[in-house]
């Protein structure tokens, strides 16, 4: 599903988007108390952190509200006016949880430190707006802001739920590979029986 007609879809860099809107797209549940935290510090380091920290660590990172910031990370969605949506993207090699799971390079020849390689790591779509195909446009963006970074791929990991299962939203905050084959993306490895790695190459369209 698509938003709906006449719907307009706006998507800024975190920077360009205030604090107050990140956390409204984050609301009360697991996107608030993750902080998008877990896949940057690994599950030790996130386990122990209190939220309040978490938090910190983001605004410090996203330098929301600062157009003129000279990096930031992620992106936030707007659907008129209104903040949706969140996309975690920066290079691969800033995710630390990455290097300890064996999903993104499980039957590859990857170097983890290459910067020229960007990630989607995570979606949050703010309750009430779920089911509105919104990821997309979030997955689409962020290829084209690592692309003007100078990114030669990106690189996702979503999940493929079991035929019949049933899975809670923050289990699939890694996006879909629907989300990720209507980027553009195509796969490239099926490294576990839910996890498949989809990557599009810049250098190449």
């Amino acid at each position: 599903m698509l938003p709906m007609p006449g719907s307009e879809v706006s998507v800024v860099p975190a920077n360009e988007a205030s604090w107050d809107d990140l956390q409204a797209v984050f609301g009360r549940g697991a996107a608030a108390r993750c902080q998008c935290r877990r896949i940057k510090l690994g599950d030790r380091d996130w386990y122990a952190m209190p939220v309040e920290e978490r938090a910190h660590r983001l605004r410090a990172e996203t330098d929301c509200g600062n157009p003129e910031a000279d990096g930031t990370t992620g992106m936030v969605a707007y659907l008129d006016g209104v903040p949706v949506g969140w996309v975690a993207v920066e290079p691969r090699a800033g995710y630390r949880r990455l290097r300890g799971s064996p999903v993104p390079w499980a039957g590859r020849a990857e170097d983890p430190d290459d910067p020229d390689v960007w990630a989607i790591v995570c979606f949050a779509i703010r309750p009430g707006y779920r089911g509105q195909g919104l990821t997309r446009p979030l997955a689409e963006a962020a290829v084209e802001y690592a692309r003007a970074r100078g990114a030669k791929a990106v690189e996702g990991y979503p999940m493929i739920p079991h035929p019949g299962q049933t899975v809670s939203w923050g289990e699939m905050n890694v996006g879909s590979r629907n989300t990720f084959v209507a980027a553009g993306f195509h796969q490239v490895s099926h490294p576990t029986t839910r996890r498949v790695v989809m990557r599009i190459d810049l250098d190449q369209r």
